[in-house]
């Protein structure tokens, strides 16, 4: 039983240490407020019970703040900034936005372009699309695809036999079955250089047509 007292003395200063710590960096390093930023859709008291209480700006896990927050399908992103000086934790939601609306198979859904279905379309006016699950994915593909590269799709507005038509900067782009990498690519510069121009169809998947004429040099 002896080797046993060495063994129990170090769990009992290895735990008093950590106590010791503990409530010296929360007198310390005191967390004296909370800025809620970019929430819109996520209630800013959700943020605040995501943050354990008695906690300090040292102890603070922003991996596990983070977590905990992603249980919201509304939260796609988080950012903590803790300042040293006030004690205030600034944390910033990035909300994830209605890419899609429509009918599936008899119940109303709405997805992010990122694919993940949300609640509802936050008070943002979007037009209801007939949706099946292959065109589903075909959309969702296509949205992944886009914000992939730095494109950023207003919403989903037509769909028919002609393909999928959306709006990028009030603008028009029509694709059918996915759009490829290089046209997502392709098509800021394109947009940019044709400022005048409404429509891209990148319906063929070698190329973007802009006015009736091939542009984009866009190779699948």
């Amino acid at each position: 039983m002896q080797f046993l007292r060495p063994i129990s003395l170090s769990l009992a200063v290895a735990t008093l240490t950590a106590i010791v710590v503990y409530i010296g960096s929360y007198l310390i390093y005191p967390v004296s407020g909370i800025d809620v930023e970019g929430a819109r859709m996520v209630p800013k008291s959700e943020v605040w019970q995501a943050i354990p209480g008695h906690t300090s700006l040292i102890t603070l896990n922003a991996e596990l703040l983070e977590n905990r927050l992603k249980s919201n399908p509304w939260v796609k992103g988080v950012d903590v900034n803790k300042d040293w000086s006030s004690g205030i934790v600034t944390v910033e939601v990035k909300e994830r936005r209605p890419f899609v609306s429509g009918e599936l198979e008899g119940r109303k859904v709405v997805y992010s372009s990122g694919g993940v279905e949300i609640p509802s379309l936050g008070g943002i006016g979007m037009e209801s699309v007939p949706l099946d699950p292959k065109r589903l994915e075909e959309i969702l593909s296509a949205g992944r695809t886009l914000e992939d590269n730095g494109v950023a799709v207003d919403s989903i507005v037509g769909v028919g036999p002609y393909g999928v038509e959306a709006t990028v900067d009030g603008r028009k782009i029509v694709f059918a079955e996915g759009i490829r990498p290089a046209q997502a690519d392709a098509l800021p510069k394109l947009m940019s250089d044709n400022p005048q121009v409404s429509s891209f169809d990148l319906r063929s998947p070698e190329r973007i047509i802009v006015e009736g004429r091939a542009g984009g040099e866009a190779s699948g």
